[in-house]
């Protein structure tokens, strides 16, 4: 009775919200001409997405840090990629955090691990992204808008980490998003291990790969990395890993590649 409630209430906002608060047709327009990765999609998928990103905006929060201004322009402009993930999905999916944090550019963290021993080991990693179970979601700007060039090269870095986000939907970044049953689940762990397996030894052998080797860390970096290449170059992974791009066109319900031989 309180999940229909609340179904209804929400419903309703979203409408008030898609009425009130378009994102305008210039803006949208410029997005998409930044974007082709995007501007390639069809017709109805594209209203679609306008409006999925017009009601992202209304439920995520912005925050710029060391000063950096939040544009419409820039929030639309991760509003839009980060909800091609969930086109079919839908936005519910990313409900878990309301929080995005935007710096202009890359930053370096201070990192701290304890290995076997328990010796103390720190180190700085340099950071473009990162997405946190719970929020928020963190991204550098110059990769954000830089993203309709470096798909040549099948990198995004708000696909990368909203994909990160659908991975610990279930509390866990192992590269298994929440997927319907025990039988799916299985089934994409015998792909998705394998295809990691295959990607590592080929990494390894120091192959020249589609995907960024740096999928290799681990099996949920592999997932962000693989679902990049699947929504900005789709063709390419098709070809080169047919398997994980039947896996992820089955999660995604989307066949980009599809989609976008038609344009």
């Amino acid at each position: 009775m309180l999940n229909r409630w609340w179904s209804g209430l929400r419903k309703l906002r979203d409408e008030r919200t898609l009425r009130q608060r378009a994102i305008p047709d210039a803006l949208w327009q410029l997005t998409l001409a930044r974007y082709p990765f995007l501007a390639q999609r069809a017709a109805r998928d594209l209203d679609a997405l306008r409006e999925l990103a017009t009601l992202f905006l209304a439920r995520k929060e912005f925050t710029g840090a060391q000063g950096f201004e939040i544009s419409d322009e820039i929030a639309v402009a991760v509003a839009a990629q980060a909800c091609l993930p969930v086109l079919r999905l839908g936005l519910d999916a990313y409900d878990g955090f309301v929080g995005i944090v935007m710096h202009s550019d890359e930053v370096v963290a201070r990192r701290e691990i304890t290995d076997e021993s328990g010796v103390v080991h720190q180190y700085d990693e340099t950071l473009t992204g990162e997405a946190m179970e719970g929020g928020p979601v963190m991204l550098s700007w110059h990769d954000v808008e830089s993203a309709g060039e470096s798909a040549e090269w099948g990198y995004n870095v708000v696909i990368h980490e909203f994909a990160h986000v659908l991975d610990m939907r279930d509390g866990l970044a192992d590269g298994v998003p929440l997927l319907s049953d025990r039988a799916a689940r299985e089934r994409w762990l015998r792909v998705i291990n394998a295809e990691y397996s295959s990607f590592c030894d080929a990494v390894d052998s120091g192959h020249d790969t589609r995907l960024d080797p740096y999928g290799a860390e681990s099996i949920d970096e592999f997932f962000a990395v693989a679902s990049e290449v699947f929504f900005v170059a789709p063709a390419d992974l098709e070809q080169e890993h047919p398997a994980l791009y039947s896996l992820l066109a089955g999660y995604y319900e989307q066949d980009p590649a599809a989609d976008m031989a038609q344009e």
